[in-house]
């Protein structure tokens, strides 16, 4: 399974220029997933009141986006529903089914948590046999909840994490991939945002040892899932099976 995700540099605030960007970026791109940053359409935004989508603009979009390139398309949004805003995450296939995932931890130390209001479900999806956990940039942080319970092979984190904590982020994915025996893309946006956060290229994808498995030209970063070699690292190394069990109060 070939993924490809884009180093966007978001404009701010503005959603129809970010979703031409990333159309003329992709143009010539073939994939069998496209991945996106945390709220590519606005950028991580603490102002949902003026910026959240209230008419499914964002996952419109991905809709076409992925009828017109036959791919799966994976990103965040601000969403408003039902009076309550969320990040969400959206994984959209060409024939315009869909999963999403609310963010669970909400960035406290920007104001997420009083902006936005947090998921409480795991989701896991299915791409050519692979199955997927969606996670969102502060999620990373928290190994307990994306902790593999044998019931996914990768993990993908969409991302805004600044340039001052980037060797976290970086540290960080490697060891989810690591403990959990996994592939880890972590896609993080480049650029300066409206609050003047500057982000610098840091997107990856690791595979279950630690060792880095993408490959980049220009914004684009690209990366195989290849699911018999992870099940015989797995099979190999069956540290997974020594894990313990635990309940997660949400």
């Amino acid at each position: 399974m070939k993924i490809t995700g884009l180093n966007l540099d978001i404009v701010w605030k503005n959603k129809n220029q970010n979703f031409e960007n990333i159309e003329k970026a992709f143009e010539n791109e073939q994939a069998d997933l496209f991945l996106l940053p945390e709220m590519f359409s606005t950028g991580f935004c603490m102002e949902p009141e003026e910026i959240a989508d209230r008419n499914l603009e964002t996952l419109n979009w991905m809709k076409e986006f992925a009828k017109k390139k036959n791919s799966s398309v994976c990103g965040s949004a601000s969403i408003e529903e039902n009076g309550k805003f969320f990040n969400r995450m959206y994984f959209v296939n060409p024939d315009g089914t869909f999963k999403f995932y609310d963010k669970r931890h909400l960035f406290s130390y920007s104001g997420e948590d009083k902006a936005y209001s947090k998921g409480s479900d795991r989701i896991i999806v299915e791409l050519k046999g692979v199955r997927i956990l969606l996670q969102v940039c502060y999620d990373l942080r928290f190994p307990v909840f994306s902790r593999n319970q044998g019931d996914y092979d990768a993990i993908i984190y969409v991302a805004n994490w600044p340039e001052s904590r980037v060797k976290a982020w970086e540290h960080l994915l490697k060891a989810r991939a690591i403990e959990n025996q996994a592939y880890v893309f972590g896609l993080n946006r480049i650029g300066t945002d409206g609050n003047n956060l500057l982000y610098i290229e840091s997107s990856h994808c690791f595979f279950a040892d630690g060792s880095e498995v993408s490959k980049k030209e220009e914004n684009f970063v690209f990366s195989e899932i290849n699911l018999e070699k992870l099940l015989d690292f797995r099979n190999k190394f069956r540290f997974l099976d020594d894990r313990d069990d635990f309940l997660i109060k949400i």
